[in-house]
């Protein structure tokens, strides 16, 4: 029987907003969102005027905080 085997290292880039009550403003997520869009392009070697993916990045509402994040998978 043949097989192959792969390793896959995924790494998550965060961006953490603050959302105390009441809530976070809209500067801030725009801002890191923006930051966020441009690393996703980096990583993927995209220009900066590429389309992300309406599903590239992901948002997650936590305690006291807004997270926008994405990973980027490396096989070896």
């Amino acid at each position: 029987m043949a097989y192959t085997t792969e390793t896959v290292t995924s790494t998550i880039r965060r961006w953490i907003v603050p959302a105390a009550k009441p809530g976070a403003p809209i500067g801030d997520i725009n801002t890191a969102c923006a930051d966020a869009c441009r690393a996703y392009r980096e990583a993927h070697g995209l220009d900066g005027g590429a389309v992300i993916a309406d599903d590239a990045l992901r948002f997650h509402v936590r305690d006291d905080v807004i997270v926008i994040e994405f990973a980027i998978e490396a096989a070896s």
